[in-house]
């Protein structure tokens, strides 16, 4: 066996793929959309960035987490089998490869490409007379006047430095004793200037811009009068930025994590990222102030943080390089009644975002704001825009004299303090808002209205799989709801007051909630499901996921396997289970979908349940955090029209798809689908095509 095969099987156990290296995988595929020339060349550019993005995210919570066990002298084995200290050490290596491969893209691809539609990033050296002139008035108008560089020796201690804010960290030396070993100071780069800079004065028909680093590592001198730049090299640190509250000790939740926030800007440092060719004294010196292990160096060859090319998207108006728009769908029982709850009542509505329009989300809690028959408005936020018009409504319900109902989860992660601002917004409205159950992060995408009709008070809901945000339901693949169906409209109404009351046990026969029920519903479908095979009755599970990751969910699906169960599912990013082993999961498909858009829709589908199909849709992915850390809503889909269209149209189509789809093999890696003698097919272009197709708004 070859040293590399040895290598790939010896990374886990046999049952189980590690959640780590499973992610890096997955962040490996976001790359390659990046390096796919099908795509349109800026949508390439933003694929560049997410991969920068995740990374953080990866550093900041996982890597960080790994790194406080090592030093605890943890050995405990993850699922997948590796220790600690063994997942560090491999993190390291296929993270410092992807991250080579991710500038190489920049470098020897994008780059270039760029330079072909006349959108040239420019170096110091490559800027003409006109363009240099230009650029260094910018710099003593727009940027001179902010920037305070800070000295470092026995007189200037090491400066606190935030978590991923841009530093010149600069080498200087004494022009009076040139025998004198050097000193260090620190710029650092204020957030409010742009990292992207469009450069006036070239006067031809191409598009140039220049780094923000570029320029300051340029002109590092202006700021040291007296001193020589031995060299000036621009990086970044990534800060461990998992909040820790201990929430029974905690009287006002919202005061702790504004605390727990600010010690977050302090926390210790995960990852350092610089640039390449730096002087290795001068590194030395700064991990030591850091106090990080030289392992957890990044050398980067290119502009650092990549998730600052988002920006050049906006930047440049060039439509031909970027997605095509399109319309999307407004069902006509929605779009073409002036009372969104007339049409409700008559109807259940399943929207599929982002080919059915978030529009009648929104017109859904526009209309309860205004409407003199609503009385309340009960809703969760978990991530939404600070310019959201759900917030406006909410905000206008509230002055129009109706009892609304907040409930605001201050732990979503990286947007605390977006939602400390918003819940702050909402009580100065009079909006009652709550915070949640203790301990549990409120994930569920709820929101129930409550309106006096002729026949009495009637309830009506909106389920989601997504957030309450209109700008990443244009980017995010979601389902929603619309539904006045009394079974379902009082388990949302307990729901609500579950969450704002006391409640230990609540009882549900529709909903399944997590951290009550959704775990054991789930393991009694799919060992139903294993059960019919066994009887020889019809079995099959398609479930879509983002994560799966829970031990004895896994394990009950290779059961059903082994029974004879088909299993398909579609798992957009970290997967545990090791799908085609024979007597174990040779049943078992797993298929990821990467496009234009995010697939994060949560489908769950059960075959013969006492005869029947079970179609269920929801928030949760199959992870213990979902199950038992979480509250987490899943919701039947009854209706036999919109049931119908699930199992017919949308799961055979993500099913079918066969050119952004990759196939999990049993040694945890991605596979492009053979087409063989069939055509190439995508299920967002279909689902984008059946949307701007269908007669509706």
């Amino acid at each position: 066996m070859s040293e590399k095969k040895t290598e790939e099987k010896t990374l886990g156990s046999p049952l189980y793929f590690n959640r780590e290296l499973s992610w890096l995988d997955f962040n490996r595929r976001v790359l390659n959309q990046a390096k796919d020339s099908e795509y349109p060349l800026l949508e390439r550019l933003k694929y560049l960035s997410f991969v920068s993005s995740n990374l953080d995210e990866f550093y900041e919570i996982r890597v960080a987490g790994l790194m406080q066990q090592v030093d605890s002298g943890i050995m405990e084995r993850s699922l997948g089998g590796l220790a600690p200290v063994e997942q560090l050490k491999e993190i390291i290596r296929v993270t410092q490869r992807l991250v080579t491969d991710q500038y190489g893209c920049w470098r020897n691809e994008i780059l270039p490409a760029l330079r072909r539609e006349k959108i040239i990033f420019k170096s110091r050296n490559e800027l003409s007379e006109k363009e240099y002139n230009w650029l260094k008035r910018y710099f003593e108008t727009e940027v001179f006047p902010v920037l305070t560089p800070l000295a470092i020796d026995f007189a200037h201690p090491f400066p606190q430095l935030t978590n991923k804010g841009l530093y010149i960290l600069v080498l200087l030396n004494d022009v009076n004793d040139p025998e004198k070993k050097g000193r260090l100071a620190v710029i650092p780069v204020p957030r409010i200037l742009p990292r992207v800079i469009g450069i006036k004065g070239g006067g031809s028909s191409s598009k140039s811009y220049i780094f923000l680093s570029d320029i300051l590592r340029d002109f590092a001198s202006k700021l040291f009068s007296g001193f020589e730049v031995g060299g000036a090299w621009e990086f970044r640190i990534t800060r461990n930025s998992d909040l820790y509250i201990n929430e029974e000790e905690t009287e006002n939740l919202l005061d702790k994590i504004e605390e727990e926030l600010y010690n977050l800007r302090r926390g210790a440092a995960v990852r350092l990222e610089i640039r390449k060719g730096v002087d290795k004294w001068a590194l030395e010196e700064l991990l030591k102030c850091i106090e990080l292990a030289g392992e957890h160096t990044f050398f980067i060859d290119g502009p650092l943080n990549l998730l600052r090319l988002y920006s050049v998207y906006d930047l440049i108006e060039r439509p031909d390089l970027k997605f095509p728009a399109f319309q999307p769908f407004i069902p006509a029982g929605l779009s073409k009644t002036k009372n969104i709850f007339e049409a409700i009542s008559q109807e259940d509505f399943l929207l599929h975002h982002p080919y059915d329009s978030f529009m009648p989300v929104i017109h859904f809690i526009q209309q309860a704001a205004k409407d003199p028959q609503v009385f309340a408005i009960k809703q969760t936020l978990y991530r939404t825009s600070g310019d959201s018009a759900i917030l406006d409504a909410l905000k206008e319900a509230s002055r129009n004299g109706k009892q609304v109902t907040t409930l605001i989860e201050l732990k979503a992660r990286f947007d605390e303090e977006n939602n400390i601002e918003r819940a702050r917004e909402l009580e100065e409205e009079g909006v009652h808002v709550v915070y949640g159950m203790p301990g549990l992060k409120t994930h569920c995408k709820c929101c129930l209205v409550v309106r006096r009709e002729i026949d009495g008070l009637r309830q009506y809901v909106h389920l989601g799989t997504g957030n309450y945000n209109p700008a990443t339901a244009k980017t995010y693949t979601d389902f929603g709801l619309l539904t006045a169906n009394p079974e379902i409209t009082q388990e949302v109404a307990a729901l609500f007051n579950t969450l704002t009351g006391f409640m230990r046990s609540p009882k549900f026969k529709k909903i399944l909630l997590a951290p009550f029920n959704l775990h054991q519903k789930m393991q009694e479908y799919i060992l139903r499901e294993a059960q019919n095979a066994i009887d020889g009755k019809p079995a099959r599970i398609i479930v879509k996921l983002n994560s799966l990751v829970d031990e004895h969910t896994i394990n009950n699906l290779y059961e059903a396997s082994r029974a004879g169960v088909k299993i398909d599912l579609i798992v957009r990013g970290v997967c545990c289970l090791v799908p085609g082993v024979k007597g174990l999961s040779e049943n078992i498909k797993v298929r990821s979908i990467l496009g234009r858009f995010l697939e994060h829709s949560r489908i769950y589908y059960f075959e013969n349940y006492g005869g029947e199909s079970v179609v269920c849709l929801g928030s949760a992915d199959w992870m213990p955090r979902n199950f038992f850390r979480r509250v987490e809503v899943v919701f039947p889909v009854e209706n036999e029209a919109l049931k119908k269209r699930i199992i017919e149209e949308i799961i055979p189509a993500l099913l079918s798809d066969n050119k952004k789809a990759q196939i999990l093999k049993s040694n945890g890696k991605y596979a492009s689908i053979a087409l063989g003698h069939k055509e190439a097919f995508s299920a967002q272009d279909f689902f984008i095509k059946n949307a701007t197709s269908l007669p509706g708004l």
